[in-house]
């Protein structure tokens, strides 16, 4: 039986996202030729991602997914993107030099590949150093940024949005993205929904840019220049968490650290919810029982953290820093940001390990953010308890509700088995990279930093513990490692499901 599946329509439309991602990357060109700087990394990826998207997009007129199809390009678009992004970093040597057999003489192509993927999938993980944040271009830490802010909601939004006679297989692919079945009510044609969330994505940003900036101008951090603020803009509604700067946010005045947070915390809502707060219905994300649950966790566990720092003899600070370190970082591990206003990992361990925790809750569905999500923990303790309750009254029928809404039993299995797939394959990752350490006799790399290592790649948090903490890098880790850890944020960035499916010889011919 031959391949059921149409991998030219697959491939024909990933090569159209591919051929307009030359609109982005004119952005970092043009600084390139601002500054004075070398415009040959900008310029071999615009003219690569417009050979091969053109290439590709010649590969079949058909221009409607159906819903196998719709699953290949959307794992195709993370990894075509992916790679024609580290084209500049491979350019222009990106981390320590990598010690294989596919090194450049600077940085090499598993950094590259590792930065990259890092940006496109909103991990915030890197391989750069002091030093190269210190001597590479403004060019080059804009791409950074740029790459984050399109993985954010970006690139298949984009993608909608220019195929709008996709009609169902869009759909698909905006439901695979933001895991919401809701997204088409907002607006009766898929394009105008499209252009809707873009516009919110935009305005979000545009709007902590402006926020970010004021503060500069009214002389509260003159560290937040225009520059700085347009990149921290991009990656906090991203929920990314590159920073130009070594030391992420702890580089700036606490003012810009309080400002950042709403931003971030915005990414990570349901950009459905944020559509109504637009349309002047403010009250509305807080009828719902998952919005709820995401702010709950969020104070809960600030909470908690900065009572362990306050009480905690060895930490030095006033009431207030202890508040705002306890939230910022939080927040920033929950919404799977990244950022740090602090080396949590210098803190005592009642905090690292709540920090610890916070990776694996995510924001919620339907928004910019990573992790396994609030929804599904939300739907899973209502399980739980409902569970209880029956052990108590066998007889008795009790539905899980969101809202007015039964969630059916089939959702409920669905959501077991992806948390359960997630922590085997965190499990799993985590045995890899404490193997791959003692098969190169590298002591430094310690089974909490293994842990803390595998469980922010696979859920695209960004900084871990230790030797990955939140002022350090991954560079330390074996080539070897790196190399599944990027493979490792891809599956994790679009939610194992897709990929796996790829792996089913039932996907290409039942």
């Amino acid at each position: 039986m031959g391949i059921r599946v149409d991998w030219r329509s697959s491939c024909s439309l990933t090569g159209t996202v591919l051929k307009w991602l030359a609109v982005p990357l004119s952005a970092p060109l043009l600084l390139a030729v601002f500054d004075g700087d070398s415009t040959l990394p900008f310029a071999a990826a615009v003219a690569a991602t417009i050979v091969v998207g053109l290439g590709l997009e010649h590969l079949s007129d058909e221009r409607e997914l159906k819903q196998r199809e719709a699953f290949l390009m959307v794992a195709l678009t993370w990894l075509s993107v992916a790679v024609v992004g580290a084209i500049p970093f491979y350019l222009v040597g990106v981390g320590a030099p990598a010690a294989s057999a596919f090194s450049a003489p600077v940085g090499g192509l598993v950094n590259a590949l590792f930065e990259s993927t890092s940006g496109l999938t909103t991990t915030g993980a890197t391989v750069m150093s002091g030093w190269d944040f210190e001597n590479q271009s403004r060019a080059i830490l804009l791409w950074r940024q740029l790459i984050q802010w399109l993985g954010g909601l970006g690139i298949l939004v984009v993608a909608i949005g220019l195929l709008s006679n996709l009609m169902v297989g869009g759909a698909q692919l905006m439901e695979t993205e933001t895991q919401t079945r809701n997204v088409r009510k907002l607006r009766p044609h898929l394009d105008e929904t499209a252009r809707l969330i873009w516009g919110l994505y935009v305005g979000l940003t545009v709007l902590a840019a402006a926020t970010f900036y004021g503060l500069h101008l009214l002389g509260f951090d003159g560290n937040m220049d225009l520059f700085n603020a347009v990149s921290h803009a991009m990656t906090s509604v991203a929920t990314a968490g590159f920073s130009p700067e070594p030391e992420s946010i702890g580089a700036f005045s606490p003012a810009v650290q309080w400002a950042i947070m709403p931003f971030m915390i915005l990414g990570a809502t349901n950009f459905v919810l944020l559509y109504y707060i637009t349309q002047g219905e403010f009250s509305h994300p807080f009828q719902s029982e998952e919005f709820r649950f995401y702010v709950g966790i969020l104070v809960g566990f600030s909470a908690l953290v900065a009572a362990v720092l306050w009480i905690d003899p060895t930490i030095d600070g006033t009431l207030e820093e202890t508040v705002r370190h306890g939230l910022f970082n939080v927040v920033s591990l929950v919404t799977t940001t990244g950022y740090a206003s602090a080396d949590f990992g210098e803190w005592p361990s009642g905090a690292t390990f709540v920090l610890f925790f916070s990776m694996f809750i995510g924001g919620m569905a339907g928004s910019t953010t990573c992790s396994i999500k609030s929804l599904r923990w939300l739907v899973t303790l209502k399980a739980f308890r409902r569970n209880l309750f029956l052990s108590v009254h066998p007889e008795a029928v009790r539905p899980i509700r969101l809202g007015d809404t039964v969630v059916d039993e089939d959702t409920i299995r669905d959501i077991y088995a992806y948390i359960l797939l997630v922590l085997v394959i965190f499990f799993l990752l985590t045995v890899v990279v404490v193997v791959d350490a003692a098969r190169f006799s590298d002591p430094s790399v310690t089974e909490f930093e293994a842990i803390s290592a595998s469980g922010s790649i696979f859920l695209n948090i960004g900084p871990a513990f230790g030797m990955a903490g939140p002022m350090d890098n991954y560079a330390g880790f074996p080539v070897t490692t790196r190399t599944i850890m990027i493979v490792m944020m891809w599956i994790g960035r679009i939610e194992i499901i897709p990929v796996l499916v790829l792996l089913t010889p039932a996907f290409w011919k039942s």
